[in-house]
């Protein structure tokens, strides 16, 4: 066999030495021009103390800037760059095209600076820079980015294709989308992606808005419209636009092309809640300058509810708003597939070693170089590359299964690359409103100070408003002006009855008032698509009448005021009516109206009454915005305090009478302040907040937002497990307290630590020692503490113990984190896994939650009332929260072992086979001669043993209704055991065992058959893996029945027509198969001892395992 190995020649030393004479003799022939210098170059630059001067890290303009740095450099250096054309060709023109390729990817990668436009309507060839298309791009990838990859990963790349052309396929039916676009010649149809900063675009009721516009025209009367925003904030109401006043007057639609008018657009920017412009018109006397406000805006990814509207388009592509607020979602990685490549690092390094050690057992005889290249070929099987496809069908099959599982209907899996990391669990960062609790608010208590009003008391309430509509009423009839002084005319009812009266009437009067919600009559028969709204002589019927609103807790506050008997019926731009308890119907003008923000935390509404013409201003908002606005009182903060103790939402509701003179001073101003470009939003709040003084406080309301079902159970099965929950949400402490103790996230009798706001180091040293003291209790911290830019507090925490605070927070056994913001929580969910390094879930149901739930390493969405945003977004889609208790218990089990199962299998897959071909080649002089041809070793790691390895995932230590009732089994799961270096170096001694047996067994037992070896060797081999598959199996599956004998069968029917690759080496040996040979009673037996000798002792090694150390699932299975 020795004979046959082919031997090269190898360079002599002899002559290694001449050709290195005959290299000096030129160098020295060349005396002391360029060819000595070039010698004295190369002698320079390998002198390692002229390196060592060297610095680490310069570019180029540091050598030429740094005095000292350029001193430093070798002498012969600076010859070379004295000397141009021989620069140039010894190596200039690299660095010249590296330059350039350099200066090329930094002009296409830098990012263009946006600015402020003037935009002319219909014209736009007008616009002074060029915009980016109006075109949807989602994919990931381009072209260029799968040429590259090799046979083995064909099923990964496959499947990451079709999900881009899916991808592409979707953008495409977007972007192909047909538009009506007004032209100077009428109509004509454009595709989306065609759609220009400037032009006109027709959008139609139910059509998705192409791109950002601000609102010209509509259909609808009333001069506005609703839109659908569930696509962009993932709010499920709609929101009330209002058209420019000025185009909204146009006769005609064609008349926007007779006037001379143009849109000042603040720069593209993120917030999708705010907006700042102006609308000027040209050719009127004076200009007309009108200012434009988020409410005249339409953005991209809306769809119209109501009406067709016409919008001039104000940006396209990237720079729309729903485009800026997509952010790049990262690949996650699963703590498994990391894990997995540390061990095949570790392969590779073995492979490395036991190459170097065949060629130096050789002794570096002939071109060891090559055989070091032919051994790291030999032995490459040690370097699991089917791995890859084998984990991606697998965590395919997980997905399936989890999808087609009747105890979770409607859960998808939108990432098939994590399943594991249901598995690993340690943290669970969970939103409240809508993922705890429904979302659906029920009014449940009203205030006035002296007096408070449940549910059981409503009917009193009731009958308080319909008295005082009936007085009101009767006294109208009579011509008095006024229903108050005629109210406190009548003496037939005591001073107090009629004093809370009065304040019921006047609570639920502003209740019913102070809002944002327009009530939406369904399209009656005869009646074209569109909506219809309502009118003074309209018949109002209450099962026809919806309430569409940007918040639920407005809608429960409107129906509220219906059930004691004062009706919202209508409402448009400009007027309220309301129905009384009588019938009649009231208007109120709406002069003014102040929306909902973030940072007002109120709204505000200025109302004049129809019939005395007396001008109201109303406002609600949260206790810590409304404290400082009421007049002085004793009650609202405890009051406020025990309201979210029981877990409700709060509002405090005041009002304030204007006079005629007061108004029209107000009106001047605030219309002054939204015409201004600069600071528009700080001139705005200020005149607003000229009003917001010494209000008179009405009432206190309390809304419950009711929990999900089998929340309690859920998260105390999940505290069972081991997994720390921690609530993120935006609402205020005591609430978020409040429905910490309902759910049972905090257990009744368990201590509560409020971290308390600090202004320097030292108070933040005693805090958290005083923290640190207490065991066993829940930390609540407001969102600021956590976040490094927005106040002091968070500033000192951070700055000086971020390290501390959360690694005691990360000991506490639940964590509430209020007022927090969508930035907050993913903030949060960064800052737990770098401190921690554990695996981390967030789980939400709106888009304030998408952040948080891409942030972290496995993101589940729950499909709410807020709309599919989270739910898209995330890694995992369920449609209640009491199904994660399944998914992780059971399918993040199941996910976690077959994976880990089945990686150690196809490790142990190809160091087996590798062991036999290192035994084989020490047995013959360390020969580099494979023992299988290669037909042979694609058929191992498929067709022979893929099936019956593959079907490990199906395989399951516990049943599912066990691992739900001892949810202390998932402790285990986060420790890692099932994939550890600890396993994989068990795996590789059965490997080295199993394969050192079956190579010595054939050889000894058959050494007068030498030449049937391979057959013998292999023969073994199968039978062995298709035996450590039953092995590892813990419960069996008819398909794995099923996999082993198709195996097993499909090997026995190769070997009638492959036995020309059972000679060993070359074919040219002649050992080719003997059919005969193999259906003798010799060779099944002496097969069958050496398999036998191989498994037999692993089995008896785990029965004793399982007898003397059972696991934790077998006693409790037993």
């Amino acid at each position: 066999m020795a004979d046959q190995i082919p031997l090269y020649p190898v360079r002599s030393a002899a002559a290694a030495a001449a050709a290195s004479q005959r290299r000096a003799a030129y160098y020295s022939a060349a005396g002391p021009g360029p060819g000595a210098d070039r010698r004295g170059r190369y002698q320079l630059e390998d002198e390692s103390a002229h390196l060592d001067e060297m610095p680490l890290m310069m570019s180029e303009e540091g050598f030429e800037n740094d005095e000292s740095d350029y001193h430093t450099l070798p002498r012969a250096r600076l010859t070379r760059r004295k000397r141009g054309l021989e620069w140039f060709v010894c190596g200039g023109w690299k660095f010249l095209c590296t330059s350039c390729c350099d200066w090329l990817i930094n002009v296409c990668q830098r990012k263009k600076e946006l600015k402020a436009r003037t935009v002319w309507l219909g014209c736009p060839e007008k616009c002074e820079e060029k915009h980016p298309r109006n075109s949807i791009k989602n994919q990931k990838y381009n072209v260029f980015t799968f040429i590259p990859g090799g046979f083995v990963l064909a099923v990964t790349i496959a499947r990451e294709a079709i999900d881009e052309f899916r991808r592409f396929q979707r953008d495409k039916e977007m972007n192909s989308q047909l538009y009506s676009k007004l032209t100077v010649r009428g109509k004509v149809q454009v595709k989306s992606s065609d759609i220009q900063v400037g032009d006109l675009i027709i959008v139609e009721k139910n059509q998705r808005i192409p791109s950002d516009m601000v609102f010209l025209r509509t259909s609808e009367k009333a001069g506005s419209c609703f839109i659908r925003t569930d696509q962009l904030d993932g709010e499920t109401d709609w929101k009330l636009k209002v058209a420019v006043s000025c185009t909204q007057r146009l006769p005609a639609l064609g008349d926007l092309f007779s006037i001379s008018a143009y849109v000042y657009a603040q720069k593209p920017q993120l917030d999708i809640h705010s907006f700042e412009g102006t609308f000027t018109r040209e050719d009127s006397d004076p200009p007309i300058h009108e200012s434009l406000s988020i409410e005249n805006t339409l953005w991209a990814s809306t769809i119209v509810a109501s009406g067709t509207v016409i919008g001039v388009v104000i940006y396209t592509g990237k720079e729309t708003r729903s485009v800026m607020n997509t952010s790049n979602p990262k690949n996650k990685v699963g703590l498994l597939d990391l894990e997995l490549n540390q061990l095949t690092k570790a392969l590779f390094l073995a492979l490395v070693v036991l190459s170097v050690v065949m060629v130096t057992l050789q002794g570096f005889a002939g071109p060891w170089y090559r055989n070091l290249f032919r051994f790291l070929l030999l032995f490459s099987y040690i370097i699991p590359i089917s791995l890859r496809v084998n984990l991606d069908m697998g965590k395919a099959a997980y997905g399936w299964m989890i999808m087609k599982d009747e105890n979770i209907p409607g859960t998808v899996v939108r990432t098939s690359t994590i399943p594991e990391e249901l598995g690993r669990l340690v943290y669970l960062l969970t939103d409240k409103t809508g993922t705890l609790t429904q979302n659906e608010m029920v009014f449940k208590r009203l205030h006035l100070g002296t007096v408070s009003y449940g549910t059981d008391t409503m009917d009193e309430i009731q009958s308080h408003v319909f008295n005082s509509y009936l007085q009101v009423h009767s006294q109208a009839s009579g011509h008095n002006p006024s229903s108050a002084p005629l109210r406190r005319s009548q003496s037939s009812t005591p001073k107090v009855k009629k004093s809370v009266s009065s304040r019921i009437h006047e609570a639920v009067k502003a209740i019913a008032l102070c809002h944002n919600v327009t009530p939406v009559y369904e399209a009656r028969a005869g009646v074209t698509g569109e909506t219809e709204f309502a009118e003074a002589d309209q018949d109002f019927s209450d099962e026809n009448r919806t309430y569409q609103a940007s918040s639920p807790d407005e809608v429960a506050l409107v129906r509220w005021t219906e059930s004691v008997g004062l009706t919202l019926v209508s409402r448009d731009l400009a007027s309220m009516q309301l129905k009384t308890p009588s019938g009649q119907v009231l208007t109120y003008c709406i002069l003014q109206m102040f929306p909902f923000t973030s940072e007002s935390k109120r709204m505000g509404i200025i109302v004049r009454d129809e019939s005395t013409a007396e001008i109201t201003f109303y406002m609600k908002g949260a206790d810590v915005a409304m404290s400082t606005i009421v007049q002085y009182n004793d009650w609202l903060e405890e009051e406020c305090g025990n309201m979210a103790r029981e877990g409700l939402r709060t509002l405090v509701v005041a009002k304030r009478t204007l006079t005629e003179e007061q108004y029209q001073d107000f009106e001047s101003r605030y219309s002054q302040a939204k015409l201004s470009i600069h600071d528009r939003t700080l001139k705005v709040a200020a005149v607003v907040e000229s009003l917001e003084r010494e209000m008179e406080l009405l009432c206190l309301t309390g809304v419950e937002d009711q929990l999900q079902a089998d929340v309690r159970p859920t998260l105390e099965m999940l505290r069972n497990a081991g997994i720390k929950i921690w609530m993120l949400t935006g609402d205020k402490l005591e609430t978020a307290t409040c429905i910490a103790k309902s759910s049972h996230l905090v257990s009744r009798t368990q201590d509560i630590h409020i971290f308390r706001p600090v202004t320097n180091r030292g108070e933040a040293h005693l805090e958290l020692n005083a923290f640190r003291r207490k065991h066993d209790c829940a930390l609540v911290i407001s969102g600021d503490s956590l976040e490094s830019s927005h106040n002091t507090v968070s500033q000192v925490c951070l700055r000086y113990y971020e390290h501390e605070l959360v690694e005691l927070a990360c000991q506490c056994p639940a964590v509430v984190c209020c007022r927090c913001s969508p930035t907050q929580k993913a903030h949060i969910v960064t800052l737990l896994r770098q401190h921690t390094r554990k695996r981390t879930c967030a789980i939400g149901d709106g888009g304030n939650d998408v952040s948080m739930i891409q942030a972290a390493d496995c993101g589940i969405g729950i499909e709410g009332k807020e709309g599919k945003q989270a739910s898209l977004a995330a890694d995992f889609s369920i449609t209640q929260f009491r199904h994660i208790g399944r998914l992780l218990m059971v399918h993040g089990r199941n996910s976690y072992k077959r994976s880990a199962a089945l990686g150690q299998f196809v490790m142990h897959r190809g160091l087996i086979i590798s062991t036999m071909q290192a035994v084989f080649s020490s047995v013959f002089y360390f020969a580099s001669v494979p023992l299988y041809q290669g037909f042979l070793m694609v058929g191992y790691a498929t067709i022979y043993t893929m099936f019956p390895v593959f079907s490990l995932v199906l395989d399951q230590d516990v049943k599912p209704e066990m691992a739900i009732l001892y949810p202390e089994l998932y402790k285990d799961l986060t420790k890692g055991r099932s994939l550890s270096f600890k396993t994989f170096l068990i795996w590789v001694l059965i490997s080295i065992y199993q394969g050192g047996i079956l190579m010595y067994g054939a050889l000894v037992l058959f050494e007068a058959e030498f030449v049937h070896v391979v057959a013998i060797s292999f023969t073994a081999l199968i039978l062995t893996e298709l035996l450590m598959v039953a092995l590892t199996i813990r419960t069996w599956h008819w398909l794995m029945v099923v996999a082993e004998f198709l195996s097993l069968g499909c090997y026995v029917a190769s070997l009638a027509f492959l036995n020309e690759y059972f000679g060993i080496g070359r074919v040219s040996f002649g050992a080719f198969l003997d059919v005969a040979f193999i259906t003798t009673v010799t060779f099944l037996w002496k097969v069958s001892a050496i398999t036998v000798v191989s498994c037999l002792p692993l089995y008896v090694l785990k029965y004793l395992k399982r007898k003397l150390s059972p696991p934790s699932y077998s006693k409790l299975s037993s």
